[in-house]
């Protein structure tokens, strides 16, 4: 009774198996005929997608649990080669059963060999980011700072310590400074004999909080001191001269002070400098160092044995040795950075996003604490500002201040502050604005990014297209490549928003056979448009979703960030950075200490890649000793 019970079940399975094979490949044909319509031509990965969307579109876990009691369950590992692996369990299933028949069926997908959906992601990952290291499959790819412009060692350290691709931000710095890192990153690779491809991220239309009122320029030199309150290390600083042709890199904890140019001919070492800062304390700075040949084109390390406020109108004397005092001068504005005040608003209160371009100010405060006047704050776009509705959400600061659009005037947008810290959000100038829930109508490529364009096709290996949004847009940037001669270039898709994440099949499915593309997950931009516990699930369907188009994937953002940015280890950031040995590239962000970072992220990725590749468990002995 129990055999026919079996037997019984083992038949259903095979209908239900064959039945959606059927039920897939329709759909899949239905969504691919779409393309074909409109003249795309689609190659063996956009099948193999087409047909993964179509499995995805139900919901098949009990079909799952029912084959895994047979030990047949292999779809939730199917991505690459979703065919198949559907084909192999029904053969099983038929010679289970006794059942042979001829599957007369509807046009299949091309891959039909297991491992061949696999080898073509292999191929597709050496063509982005070329070859793979010695013993790791997974790239690490680093955001390069504009100091290694100047650097003679940085690049070849990076390189050294295992980093396959670099990454230069159009947001930043300018041609001048992408031509030197392109021409360093050239010749390292080289010198030491390992390709370094090189990926220039376009910046995309800038949509940030606008200015505000400068405060008082002041420089804090601060001391290190003991647990009793004892100073034990002065400041540290650089002094620069202005219109010096030299970039000079400080070390971590060391403040640069600029200082004018004809006052260094004035400076030897063991001078000091002495002035009363802003409190009226009298302090005194001592050159100990030269940077470069010092004196009048070079620099000077010094240090301030005591903490110290530096501000406009502090009055630098010269002290030397046998010699007389001599008043070099009062510094002005142009010494000391300027710094944009912040707007602190707590939640509840409500502010105005402005369309005009007069500064932002913060609110105005009556005797007993009332608000007279609410804040406003510009924005660097104030043409979407048009577009937003009552209801909406506004994230700003990375996520740090959540509002809700109360209503919308000719002054702009009334926001009510509905997320912030308990103690209130301080809003600066120059920090990026998110609309999750609006369409804001931009161009994909702004006036800055078709200028850069034209450096990017002459110096880059691949472009990243900063919040590309449907295949309309990709095909914009591919018609502007095309024009500078570069349809060949390939192009790095960045999934930044929640209408990306939504279009991010049309964006595969319009593109794989056309071009070579790849796919970054910004997950800090697209954490902001979805939330992080809603991140944490598209970040996974964005993986699979890659991988059934046999498209690599970078994973981006905060990747052990306190290691590159503080030299700190943190246990959950090297949990998450394991978890990218999913990914075909994973990208660190620059930072003092990213050096370092790479060399711990290499090992981490080595030996996770030893235990899983993608989402597949390897089996791997188990190194526990019991």
């Amino acid at each position: 009774m129990d055999t026919q019970i079996d037997y019984h079940e083992l038949v259903l399975l095979l209908d239900e198996m064959l039945a959606m094979r059927e039920q897939i490949v329709l759909r899949a044909n239905r969504q691919l005929n779409k393309y074909r319509d409109a003249g795309v031509h689609h190659d063996p990965s956009a099948c193999n997608l087409a047909i993964y969307l179509a499995l995805r579109e139900e919901d098949r876990r009990s079909l799952q649990v029912r084959l895994a009691e047979w030990g047949l369950s292999s779809l939730g590992r199917c991505e690459p080669h979703v065919m198949a692996n559907i084909d192999v369990i029904i053969r099983i299933l038929m010679r289970a059963t006794g059942i042979e028949m001829r599957m007369m069926m509807s046009q299949s997908c091309p891959l039909t060999r297991f491992a061949e959906g696999s080898h073509i992601l292999e191929n597709h990952t050496s063509a982005l980011f070329g070859p793979a290291s010695d013993g790791r499959e997974t790239r690490i790819m680093v955001t390069l700072p504009a100091e290694a412009a100047y650097d003679d060692y940085l690049i070849p350290k990076l390189l050294a310590s295992g980093t396959d691709c670099v990454r230069i931000n159009c947001a930043h710095d300018d041609a001048s400074i992408w031509a030197a890192l392109v021409m360093r990153v050239r010749q390292a690779s080289a010198k030491h004999g390992r390709a370094c491809r090189i990926l220039m991220d376009l910046a995309g239309h800038k949509l940030r909080t606008a200015g505000l009122p400068q405060r008082p320029a002041v420089i804090h030199l601060k001391v290190q001191r003991n647990p009793y309150g004892q100073i034990q290390t002065p400041a540290m600083l650089q002094l620069i001269p202005g219109g010096s042709p030299f970039v000079f890199i400080p070390a971590p904890g060391v403040q640069q002070l600029t200082l004018p140019a004809d006052w260094f001919a004035q400076l030897r070492q063991w001078d000091s400098l002495s002035f009363t800062d802003t409190r009226g304390k009298p302090r005194h700075i001592e050159l100990n160092g030269a940077l470069k040949d010092g004196g009048e084109n070079g620099a000077w390390q010094a240090i301030c044995p005591q903490p110290a406020w530096l501000g406009a109108d502090c009055v630098i004397t010269r002290h030397r040795t046998g010699e007389e005092p001599l008043v070099l001068g009062q510094l002005d504005g142009q010494c000391l950075p300027q710094q944009s005040q912040a707007i602190t608003v707590h939640v509840g209160e409500r502010f105005l996003l402005q369309a005009g371009s007069e500064a932002g100010m913060a609110a105005c405060l009556g005797e007993d604490g009332s608000i007279l006047s609410e804040a406003r704050i510009g924005c660097t776009l104030p043409e979407v500002l048009t577009h937003p509705r009552p209801g909406e959400m506004v994230w700003i600061d990375d996520g740090k201040i959540g509002c809700v659009v109360e209503e919308s005037s000719e002054q702009g947008l009334w926001l009510r502050v509905t997320h912030c810290s308990p103690k209130g959000a301080r809003i600066q100038a120059d920090k990026g604005i998110n609309f999750p829930d609006t369409a804001l109508q931009l161009p994909p490529l702004s006036d800055k990014d078709l200028a850069d364009l034209d450096f990017v096709c002459q110096h880059a290996d691949m472009v990243g297209f900063s919040f590309v949004e449907s295949n309309a847009d990709m095909q914009v940037l591919a018609s502007e490549l095309q024009r500078r001669g570069c349809p060949d270039m390939p192009i790095i898709a960045k999934i930044e928003s929640s209408r990306a994440v939504r279009n991010l099949p049309e964006i595969l499915l319009g593109n794989i056979a056309q071009r070579r593309i790849g796919i970054m997950i910004a997950r800090g931009d697209l954490a902001v448009e979805l939330g992080s516990v809603r991140m944490a699930e598209i970040q996974e369907e964005i993986l699979w979703i890659c991988e059934a188009a046999h498209v690599p994937v970078i994973w981006a953002t905060q990747v052990l960030e306190s290691i590159a940015k503080k030299g700190v280890r943190s246990r959950p950031e090297f949990t998450d950075a394991a978890m990218g040995v999913r990914a075909e590239c994973v990208m660190l962000n620059k930072g003092a200490y990213v050096a370092d970072a790479v060399q711990a992220l290499d090992k981490v990725l080595a030996k996770m890649q030893d235990h899983q590749r993608k989402k597949v468990s390897r089996m791997r002995a188990l190194h526990l000793h019991w």
